[in-house]
């Protein structure tokens, strides 16, 4: 039985993958901004383990992981949370640059740096579920487009320094999917919200089994997931 760290599993793409890895009987260890969200996010994956770390304040993840139980061994983590607000550069706020950047990347950074030690004994896998804001950013998209344009340069960075220690590092970019988030931005972009466009956070969330479940001969880098219609 392996072990999955996994962020952003209250909803969306990372709440399946949660899901699906407990379903197959595989331990997994969910990472919560504060108490009374890993009692949200407890009560839908039971059997779950949780961990409380707030990914906006990356420089407070060492001091509060330092205060809980980690587990022993961690085969994989994988980075499913995110924030986007939109806002053309003009109008956009230092906040909400700060805000994105936080957890969109510089959290993920720590995490990752705090736990590469369990990570390189098991010899494991990072995959960061990025974006197409991640290789193209469009008007509206800066801070977000920003992060995670940042989330891919650490990932291949990541992957040329962990290589020596057999450590597998996965860059997934999905289309426009069907998840609470994308919902807020259609509302932030003024439009209807018709999720059978997009595709489903299930699609998405094999494509990460994939790359989790790959012998260790091969390595998957980087993948785009684009809607059929």
């Amino acid at each position: 039985m392996r072990t999955h760290l996994i962020t952003g599993a209250g909803s969306g793409i990372g709440a399946v993958v949660a899901r699906r890895l407990q379903e197959r009987g595989d331990s997994v260890v969910l990472l919560a901004r504060d108490a009374g969200r890993a009692r949200e996010i407890a009560a839908q994956h039971p059997g779950a383990t949780t961990l409380v770390g707030d990914l906006a304040q990356p420089g407070r993840l060492s001091w509060a992981l330092s205060k809980q139980a980690l587990p022993e061994r961690i085969d994989s983590i994988v980075h499913a949370a995110g924030v986007v607000d939109l806002g053309a550069v003009a109008d956009l706020p230092a906040t909400l640059w700060e805000q994105q950047l936080a957890v969109n990347l510089v959290g993920p950074a720590e995490l990752t740096r705090l736990l590469l030690p369990l990570l390189r004994v098991a010899r494991g896998r990072i995959v960061f579920v990025n974006s197409g804001a991640g290789l193209h950013a469009h008007a509206g998209w800066s801070a977000y487009a920003a992060s995670k344009h940042g989330l891919r340069a650490l990932a291949d960075s990541l992957r040329a320094e962990e290589a020596e220690y057999g450590v597998r590092v996965t860059s997934v970019y999905p289309g426009r999917t069907a998840t609470p988030m994308q919902e807020r931005v259609h509302q932030q972009e003024g439009r209807d919200y018709d999720p059978s466009r997009f595709i489903a956070p299930e699609s998405v969330a094999t494509t990460v089994l994939t790359a989790l479940d790959l012998p260790d001969d091969a390595a998957l880098t980087d993948l785009t997931i684009r809607p059929a219609r």
